[in-house]
């Protein structure tokens, strides 16, 4: 392995996944890179673990979704224990599922049928948050060994601060969007109908609740009507 060469393509990423302009395209950036940068890997995905179920995110490959959806009706598999919020592991690895394996045996036997060679998983983290799993994978037994579990952690731990970052300029940008869209709405609503600012909002808040509609969405639709309709 040339470090000296991964360093540096390394320190190219992590500028280029800084100047994305999307959280999908982050992902998508830190998938591709995977396949390039980790001996051995020939597909990766994001894996990420709510209330109802398993979401892969920026797959390279089909076998990637087929894998994530195989864990999540089994109940059970590296990724998906990687991505559990109390786990305490960083890496998981299954070296050839050619073999029986004691942790993940009903996983490993049907990825074997989904042409699946070796895998790994990294727990993509921050200080403050957990934010799921990079997976990669390879169609070949025996394809990850110690270079390729370095590079891969190298890169799950720039990766976990990309998309840390993306995510909370998506939120900010998301909240600038909806207090625009409430305090136009709220205009609307004080000149319509000679309101204070705070009867205005006061007016939102309660049509929100009475509809259970959230608030944006209770603005957006005055400033398309004009009004509360």
């Amino acid at each position: 392995m040339d470090w000296r060469g991964f360093a540096e393509r390394m320190a190219v990423l992590a500028r280029d996944l800084l100047a994305q302009d999307t959280v999908t395209d982050t992902l998508e950036r830190i998938t591709r890179s995977a396949t390039e940068l980790v001996p051995g890997c020939d597909a990766a995905g994001i894996l990420i673990l709510h209330a109802k179920g398993v979401r892969t995110l920026a797959p390279t490959d089909q076998v990637v979704i087929d894998s994530d959806q195989l864990q999540e009706r089994l109940q059970e598999g590296p990724c998906y224990d990687v991505a559990r919020p109390e786990s305490d592991e960083r890496v998981f690895r299954i070296a050839d599922f050619r073999e029986d394996h004691p942790g993940w045996p009903r996983y490993v036997a049907e990825g074997r049928e989904l042409g699946l060679g070796s895998m790994m998983g990294f727990l993509l983290y921050t200080e403050d948050e957990d934010l799921g799993a990079l997976n990669i994978y390879s169609r070949g037994p025996g394809a990850f060994g110690e270079a390729s579990e370095t590079a891969g952690w190298l890169l799950a731990s720039h990766a976990a601060v990309a998309f840390s970052s993306a995510r909370t300029n998506a939120q900010l940008e998301q909240a600038v969007a909806t207090r625009h869209v409430i305090g136009e709405a709220m205009g609307i609503l004080m000149g319509s109908h000679d309101l204070t600012e705070d009867q205005a909002f006061d007016v939102l808040r309660r049509y929100s609740q009475d509809k259970n509609v959230k608030l944006r969405e209770v603005a957006r639709q005055i400033c398309e009507r004009g009004g509360l309709g």
